[in-house]
């Protein structure tokens, strides 16, 4: 008698030999001892609970894609994840990160939703000396030399798509964003290439207008002041359960036939199904889309959609490609794998095949030189999704 699999775990085995043989020359050069040696400790700090809970699941859920698509190694050798809710912010954070980096006496670091949180846990990385692969956003750090980040510097998103919607837009444009670290790198980022480029803002005093944070769920008084503004178009940077409030009550507002342009993060995963119709037509500008055609992608695309519902989101890609970086980085440090060989092994990777597409780490900043993609949230099928409709600019450096 024959044993068949079901055909959703028949999906997933195919969807996980395809990232392996894909991954495969990240361990070529593992060695024969490599699997015998000690297990290697990570740790993963991720918002669990609160605001940008979705994000903070797609950070761990990508980042253990990776290892189940091999074995749960990284380097060859056996990996012990420890995973930590960053929660809200710093406060919550930082002795989430003391645990892992002082009690749990962790390799290696990753993970991390929040700007502010990054700029709060960072003096502990370097009293401990382990290094960091973030895979979210990230403000200005004066010294890099344990950070790195898969994912972008907080600012670039805006400075990507600036220039675009200068072009695009006969007018003035209102810049509005959450009142935290992450919320003015992601507006400073727009509003300096936006002045730059020769474009003016619509906010009367030319700043832009942040909303308190998280406090903020009613933003009707603030599309009045938009209103009154006389804008031809809007840029915002919200993410998680903001951005649902923000672009269903935008639908329903009286500047609903103003032009919304934005950080992708607006729109992306799970805040779309929530956004519904209300998010139709929104320009966004992001580093992913699981509509990008190249073999990396697709076969993650694949291995998530057999383990998950709905499409891959750039958080979930940017963990998944943290692993990848600790995979190649464990494996050139041998089996005795410090903190500090790690971290000299990542500076040292260059070019990393990804489901974005190829990109490096900048050697002055060490967050990704890397394309960006602007997006429109349009009609794919059953569902919207945010679908690419043109390359901007490529940043880092």
């Amino acid at each position: 008698m024959s044993l068949t699999l079901p055909r959703r775990s028949r999906a997933r085995t195919a969807a996980l030999l395809a990232l392996v043989l894909l991954a495969a020359p990240a361990c070529a050069d593992d060695g024969p001892s490599a699997g015998s040696a000690d297990p290697v400790k990570i740790g993963l700090l991720a918002s669990l609970s609160g605001t940008y809970q979705s994000v903070g699941k797609d950070i761990r859920d990508g980042f253990q894609l990776y290892l189940s698509a091999h074995d749960g190694k990284l380097g060859g050798r056996q990996v012990e994840l420890v995973v930590a809710d960053e929660g809200n912010g710093a406060a919550t954070a930082v002795p989430a990160a003391t645990k892992l980096l002082k009690q749990d006496r962790v390799a290696a670091l990753t993970g991390i939703v929040g700007g502010g949180s990054v700029a709060a846990v960072y003096p502990l990385l370097n009293e401990t000396k382990v290094p960091f692969v973030g895979s979210n956003g990230r403000p200005e750090i004066k010294d890099v030399s344990r950070v790195w980040h898969t994912s972008y510097l907080s600012d670039e998103p805006g400075q990507a798509i600036a220039a675009h919607v200068r072009e695009d837009v006969t007018g003035s444009v209102y810049a509005i964003g959450p009142d935290y670290q992450g919320g003015w790198d992601e507006l400073r980022g727009f509003t300096e290439a936006f002045a730059a480029a020769g474009g003016k803002l619509a906010n009367p005093d030319g700043k832009t207008t942040f909303t308190p944070f998280p406090a903020t769920t009613n933003f009707t008084p603030y599309f009045a002041r938009i209103k009154a503004s006389g804008a031809d178009a809007v840029y915002t940077f919200y993410a998680g359960s903001a951005a649902i409030d923000f672009v269903k009550q935008y639908a329903q507002s009286e500047i609903r036939d103003v032009p919304l342009y934005a950080a992708g993060f607006l729109t992306e995963g799970g805040v779309l199904d929530a956004q519904g119709d209300a998010a139709r037509d929104i320009y966004s500008v992001l580093n992913y889309s699981p509509d990008l055609d190249n073999a990396e992608n697709r076969a993650f695309v694949a291995a998530w959609k057999a383990e998950h519902d709905g499409s891959p989101t750039t958080y979930a890609m940017a963990s998944y490609d943290a692993a990848a970086v600790l995979d190649r980085a464990v494996a050139a440090a041998g089996d005795d794998a410090t903190p500090e060989k790690i971290n000299a092994a990542i500076g040292q990777l260059g070019q990393i095949a990804s489901p974005r597409g190829t990109w490096q780490f900048s050697p002055t900043t060490h967050a990704p030189v890397q394309k960006w993609y602007l997006r429109q949230v349009r009609q794919d099928g059953r569902a919207l999704s945010n679908t690419v409709v043109g390359d901007l600019a490529t940043v880092g450096g």
